[in-house]
């Protein structure tokens, strides 16, 4: 992947990145409202930055870049994890890794069981791994949403490869009724945590990953753009 990185002066920069623009890039669709949100804030938006501060060790949070579509490699396969936005941050506890997945009313994608129902070697290897990362007893639960491990291990992967332990999985909602909030919560059990809108919650790992969780509810006028 190349380290050269090229600023989106306006949200068709955004378009240009998702997986289906024809299908992805419409009014009410995640992709399009989270687009419009940050690149009206240029940075991370003051919603998520207020909540990611309700952990001890997050405080005076502020942006040193953000990058749409962040692609992070992982083993046991060709296809990353595509991060909706991923941000280098910098606050009181040094930098932090902020993996940003944006939702409306579309799923998590499948579920574990859904995803290793074909078993390969290279989905074994890929789910021992995120496992490891994330110091879970391997295999996980499977009505656990796949697209929860990986997105939060992306994030691990990349405060790794910037010498910092802190790291943060964000979930920027657009739903008017926080659809999918369930999955997010059941994935967060696996951790013995709970959380709800608006709230953050943080554990550290046996890696030493200072990990950070939050579901943030995004301003509704974005659906509308």
């Amino acid at each position: 992947m190349s380290k050269i990185l090229i600023p989106a002066s306006n949200t068709d920069d955004w378009k240009q990145l998702i997986v289906d623009p024809e299908k992805q890039w419409k009014s009410g669709y995640s992709a399009r409202s989270l687009a419009y949100c940050w690149q009206e804030s240029g940075e991370m938006p003051a919603d998520i930055v207020s909540v990611l501060e309700q952990a001890l060790s997050i405080k005076e949070l502020k942006t040193i870049f953000a990058i749409p579509e962040h692609k992070v490699a992982l083993p046991g396969g060709s296809r990353a994890s595509q991060n909706d936005v991923w941000v280098l941050a910098a606050s009181e506890g040094g930098l932090i890794s902020i993996a940003i997945e944006g939702k409306v009313a579309e799923p998590f994608g499948q579920t574990v069981g859904e995803w290793f129902k074909k078993k390969t070697k290279g989905k074994e290897v890929r789910l021992k791994y995120l496992c490891a990362e994330l110091c879970l007893e391997y295999p996980p639960p499977l009505d656990i949403r796949y697209q929860l491990l990986h997105r939060t291990v992306s994030a691990i992967i990349e405060a790794k490869r910037l010498h910092t332990n802190n790291a943060a999985m964000v979930v920027h909602s657009f739903s008017k009724t926080n659809e999918r909030l369930d999955d997010y919560q059941r994935f967060l059990s696996l951790f013995n945590l709970e959380s709800g809108i608006n709230q953050s919650v943080s554990i550290t790992l046996n890696s030493e990953i200072n990990l950070t969780f939050a579901w943030v509810h995004g301003s509704e006028k974005y659906l509308k753009m």
